[in-house]
């Protein structure tokens, strides 16, 4: 038959793709899978799940390519997008800005001080050895102090010094969105191979997986898989692992056992060295007593500095002026009002409590009364109630239950907490996560 639309292209393409693999494998991955378009030497694939996405790039490609080789005659690149339920393409417009941005964070532009020198030189000696020195490497301390920032710096530099290495930076709860896809779909075997056989792994926020049996183990295994393996391990937490009460004791261990290093907020010398550092990024110039009044006004948070800078500079665009002290004095407030955590929603309590009772949301918000989630359900609750300002009819209200069901189970998690430690521990570690989104 002769090929003469994209239609014919596929057809023809997915009957080569079916003779080099099994059908299993074919139905799972590439069902979804269509042709867009053919230009400029390129084949542009969609597909509408990012996880799919990345699966069929990492394990696939190689019978991809030989596939349209053997039916166009000729070499093409291959380009696989996301596109959403009305066949907008996401991915050219989010990966691109993203990659970018995670590009920019250097060693260079990290402003070192007292309060992160040791965290400093021990994420370049990784970066500079990956395996070597340091492996793992766990960086910890609180938000907007810099971890991320040193933790896209290591996979900047190896990825320049080491192009060879295949390396994955990656945020905890991607991790765990991943591994719950993965087990849904039946494709757990892909998701370890994807992990197991990196040489470079870096995970931001790792804290998370405290209390979520499921990836709590699949990440030991992964751990000790690449380990085992001299592969390099990175984590960064919000706080020593010790302090997190239901990390597995296996995971605490090793974590332990790494090299760690504390990040605190900036001291004074360092917030100015930040300030000056992003105006000079930014290409404006301030004057020092306006760098000396933010120094000193905003103390515990990295990213409130550079805000505070940022406004600063389209202040200076639009304005087309120096800003006064007051001007200055406005904008602080701003953006310290602007970086306050947002106030936590039900649906994160009612994720975070399926995740670690291993529940799914909508059975939580179900009618089903088994213990198991019946326990669940008012453990939501009395987190909500916990750590929002709802009173206890709004909270009946996204439960699908009146005020009363709301008191009784507060009431019974209360008194059921006092008798079991272990249990207070996994829902501190909840509340703890739910409050460092």
């Amino acid at each position: 038959m002769p090929i003469e639309s994209l239609t014919d292209i596929w057809e023809a393409v997915c009957a080569e793709l079916k003779s080099r693999m099994t059908e299993i494998s074919f139905n799972v991955w590439f069902k979804d899978l269509h042709l867009l378009e053919v230009r400029n030497g390129e084949i542009i694939l969609g597909i509408y799940s990012d996880y799919k996405k990345q699966i069929i790039e990492s394990n696939y490609m190689h019978i991809i390519v030989p596939s349209f080789k053997e039916i166009m005659g000729i070499d093409i690149d291959i380009k696989i997008v996301v596109e959403d339920e009305n066949g907008k393409i996401l991915q050219n417009k989010v990966s691109p800005a993203n990659s970018s941005f995670e590009d920019s964070f250097t060693f260079d532009n990290f402003i070192m001080g007292s309060c992160n020198r040791f965290a400093h030189a021990a994420s370049m000696a990784v970066a500079d050895s990956p395996k070597i020195v340091y492996n793992p490497l766990v960086i910890y301390g609180p938000s907007g102090v810099g971890k991320t920032h040193l933790l896209l710096a290591i996979r900047n530099r190896i990825k320049q010094k080491f192009p060879e290495k295949i390396i994955e930076y990656i945020r905890c709860e991607d991790f765990m969105n991943q591994l719950i896809e993965a087990i849904h779909t039946g494709t757990a075997d892909l998701f370890r191979n994807k992990f197991r056989n990196l040489d470079v792994l870096l995970i931001d926020d790792i804290q998370f997986i405290a209390g979520k049996e499921q990836t709590q183990e699949e990440f030991f295994n992964t751990f000790n898989a690449l380990h085992q393996g001299d592969k390099q391990l990175v984590f960064t937490m919000d706080r020593p692992p010790k302090d997190v009460k239901t990390l597995d004791d296996r995971i605490r261990n090793r974590l332990e056992m790494s090299l760690l290093a504390d990040i605190t907020p900036p001291d004074y010398e360092t917030r100015v060295g930040i300030i000056k550092k992003k105006a000079e990024s930014l290409g404006i110039t301030l004057d020092e007593n306006i760098v000396y009044y933010i120094a000193e006004h905003i103390k515990m948070n990295t990213r409130q500095l550079e805000g505070v800078v940022k406004k600063l500079q389209a202040y200076i665009q639009i304005q087309n002026h120096t800003p006064t002290l007051v001007i200055v004095q406005s904008i602080v407030r701003e953006v310290v009002n602007d970086t306050k955590p947002e106030p936590i929603k039900i649906e994160q309590i009612i994720t975070e409590v399926a995740r670690s009772y291993d529940v799914s949301e909508k059975e939580i918000i179900s009618k089903r009364k088994t213990a198991e989630l019946a326990k669940a359900r008012q453990i939501a609750m009395y987190i909500a109630k916990e750590t929002t300002e709802l009173g206890y009819k709004p909270i009946g209200e996204a439960f699908g239950k009146d005020h009363t069901t709301v008191l009784y189970a507060v009431k019974k998690i209360e008194a059921h907490l006092k008798e079991n430690p272990h249990e207070k521990e996994l829902i501190d570690d909840i509340i703890k996560n739910l409050k460092t989104e």
